[in-house]
Formats: C-alpha cells, structure tokens, sequence
C-alpha cells in the first residue's frame, strides 16, 4: 500500500506544476517570440520597478494580488502546498487571490474554466497564463499570473517543481511551447 502511494507521489511530482522536461515542439504555429530570455528566483530590483511603474494603470486588486504572489517568490515547490513552507502553482494563485477574497478554484484546469479566455495581444498584468507541461500538451497541468507586459515580453509568477515560486518570461521556449491559454479572472 505504501508502495503504490509513494509511486503515485512521484507520478504527481513528474507530471505536476511545471515539469522540467524538454521536448521538441514545432513552434512555426506559434505567434509569438520563442527567444530565451533570463530568469531570476526572485524578481530583480528592476524587475519590481517594472511591476510597480505598469501597475499605475492595473486596477488596485490586481496590483494586490500580483503583490501577494511576490511575496512568495523563492518559495520551494511542494505538491499541494498552500503556504510559504511550500506550494504548487494553483496554490500559489489559490492564496494570492483568496488573501483578497476572490476564491478560485485549487486545480489549475478548474481554474482555466473560471473567466473569459483572451488572446495574448489582449493580456494584461492579473491575468492567468496556462499550461500543458505533460506528454498530451492540450491537458492543462499548471497556471502562472502575469505580473508585468512589455510589448511581447509577457512575465508571469508560478510555482515550478524544479526552482519553486519564481517569475518567468513566456518569451522562453520552453514556457513559449506549453502554452495553452491565457483567461481573464478579474
């Protein structure tokens, strides 16, 4: 019985919120940059500039929300978690919107039902980005919340397996390939 849990554990940690496998995807259906870019584990000083100048025009609740989630940032990953000890991607969004009282769904393919899906010329800072990190790409498996936009530099807070709680830029291949859809909560 133990057995079959543990291997089932490690089912969820290679499949959960942003397994770190590499894979070979044709990215000529994709209409955006694939170029890789730098990823820090917590936002750099410039970083935060950027999210806090943008969010002079984001509405105060995404501007709070964005900031919950940063607090997190350095977080280790852990399957489930919902707390600085540890947390997945839909429990780092769970809290982020939940300490603002807008409750959302704790699986990232419940929440990727929740709102209005938006094309990424349309995205904006408090939006959710989601993802297909398993073998059936369209199978949604992880979510991130966009934290700042620059023309087609689309940067994002999630909770990765393999770094924890970090800000990525969907401009990187791998995040670029994984993409399944972006939605509009707030």
């Amino acid at each position: 019985m133990i057995r079959k849990f543990l291997s089932l554990v490690g089912v969820f940690l290679v499949i959960g919120c942003g397994a770190s496998k590499k894979r070979n995807v044709d990215t000529a259906q994709r209409t955006i940059s694939v170029s890789p870019s730098e990823v820090s584990v917590a936002p750099t000083k410039e970083e935060a500039k950027v999210v806090e100048a943008k969010s002079v025009t984001t509405p105060n609740k995404s501007r709070d929300i964005i900031g919950t989630a940063l607090t997190f940032s350095g977080t280790r990953y852990k399957f489930g978690g919902t707390s600085s000890k540890g947390m997945d991607c839909s429990g780092l969004l769970y809290v982020s919107f939940g300490e603002h009282n807008i409750d959302i769904p704790r699986a990232s393919y419940e929440i990727a039902k929740e709102g209005e899906e938006i094309s990424l010329k349309e995205v904006a800072e408090g939006d959710l980005l989601f993802f297909g990190t398993s073998n059936r790409k369209k199978n949604i498996n992880h979510v991130g919340l966009v934290v700042s936009v620059d023309g087609n530099d689309i940067k994002f807070i999630h909770s990765t397996t393999s770094r924890g709680v970090i800000v990525s830029s969907l401009r990187e291949g791998y995040w670029n390939s994984a993409f399944v859809k972006a939605t509009r909560i707030l």
